[in-house]
């Protein structure tokens, strides 16, 4: 690595920040801003949208909400507005951080796309660059999290087919698809609320389930399976309440096994823990395909002009393909220099340890345990800043200021 010297004339422009530098604005990045700012510690937001939660307001298909109940979904500090639902909208869920947003004076620095990120072992601290700007800082806090960039699976011949091809990030509404064949590949949660979105919106869904899956109702007796799991094991032993939930689930939807949803040899929680993959809520795909409307169809064996070619030796047209596969952490494209992920840009220490690394380097949002998992983590790496917390004097004499503005990066007192 070269010196600072070095690497300062290649810089037009730099921003020492004062307090830590936070990637990302959406819902780790307002957890740990608020944290933060509980503590008095100033900070910087880089967002390479225009927006906050750009996921949530560019990425999400129409009917979205929640899929816990809106107290397992809260930010730190702050909770939901009492007149909203048990299950928040994709809209309230919006304004809720909005609000939040404002409520702790959160301003990120929009349209700030991290171009690298790299610890300068020579000055001791963080060189973030985007653009047009260099930033600096003794802690960097990557808060982009898990779902950063969509996963677009390598399928055979998929390039020759006609008709369009979207990723769940893309769609909106299946009002475009009406009395159209679709070809929905993939079948976590966001597979099975297109495919009832598809039905409800007259369109013809084929949900393609390439792996196993868990299937949970969404509520047993009138309490989200969540919130019942997660007090029955405070109880209980994790095996016992997987077996509980399984009993449960064959009473309430059935054996999912004869509509071809294969379950994991591993119970739903102790799957969701080892894998990271979430099991599916039902929240009415599953009457669906039950009565038939939506087909449930084995992996895909190659892509055609006008269909697909399946593993069990089918072969269907389709007007339209969607792909729910998912997304992935977009970590490694950026952050250069660092053992802390891995190549698939997941923190390489498990859970509830990930969220700390060395050099002042720090994650949320990536405990796989959704919002829950976020706000504990924004906790503690607001907690552990403000333990080594020590602004100098040069810094007590800029009112308020959270960078200085450089024309370069000579001027390395910190």
């Amino acid at each position: 690595m070269g010196s600072c010297k070095e690497k300062e004339e290649s810089t037009p422009m730099c921003a020492w920040v004062q307090g830590p530098i936070i990637i990302g604005a959406g819902p780790s990045g307002l957890a740990v801003s608020a944290c933060l700012s509980e503590h008095g510690i100033p900070f910087v937001i880089l967002e390479r949208s225009n927006c906050i939660a750009s996921l949530w307001q560019q990425r999400t298909y129409d009917r979205l909400k929640l899929h816990l109940p809106k107290r397992f979904c809260a930010l730190p500090l702050l909770g939901f507005p009492l007149n909203f639902p048990k299950y928040p909208t994709k809209e309230q869920f919006i304004s809720y951080m909005e609000d939040y947003a404002t409520h702790f004076s959160i301003k990120p620095k929009f349209n700030q796309n991290v171009q690298s990120a790299e610890f300068d072992s020579s000055c001791g601290y963080w060189r973030v660059k985007t653009l047009d700007m260099e930033y600096n800082s003794r802690w960097l806090i990557v808060a982009t999290g898990e779902n950063a960039e969509p996963i677009i699976p390598e399928i055979v011949g998929i390039e020759r087919f006609h008709g369009p091809v979207v990723h769940t990030s893309e769609y909106r509404s299946g009002s475009y698809f009406k009395n159209r064949k679709v070809l929905v590949i993939g079948c976590g949660n966001s597979g099975m609320e297109i495919s009832l979105d598809l039905c409800r919106h007259k369109a013809v869904p084929h949900l393609v389930v390439r792996n196993t899956v868990h299937v949970l109702p969404r509520e047993m007796f009138g309490i989200s399976s969540f919130g019942l799991a997660m007090a029955l094991l405070k109880l209980f032993p994790l095996s016992v309440v997987d077996k509980f939930l399984l009993l449960m689930s064959y009473f309430t939807l059935g054996n999912t096994e004869k509509l071809g949803l294969h379950r994991p040899k591993t119970g739903p929680m102790e799957h969701k823990n080892v894998t990271g993959k979430t099991p599916v809520l039902d929240v009415g795909a599953l009457s669906k395909i039950k009565s038939g409307k939506i087909k449930v169809m084995v992996g895909v064996k190659e892509i055609t002009g006008n269909g697909a070619k399946f593993m069990d030796g089918q072969e269907k047209e389709f007007d339209s393909i969607i792909l729910a596969t998912g997304y992935k952490s977009n970590v490694p494209s950026w952050l250069k220099g660092c053992d802390f992920f891995t190549k698939d840009g997941m923190p390489r220490t498990p859970f509830p340890n990930g969220w700390k690394g060395e050099n002042g380097l720090y994650t949320v949002g990536f405990t796989r345990r959704g919002l829950l998992g976020t706000a504990s983590d924004a906790n503690k790496i607001a907690k552990d800043i403000a333990d080594q917390w020590r602004p100098s004097e040069d810094w007590k004499s800029i009112s308020n200021s959270q960078v200085i503005l450089l024309k370069n990066c000579n001027k390395n007192k910190f």
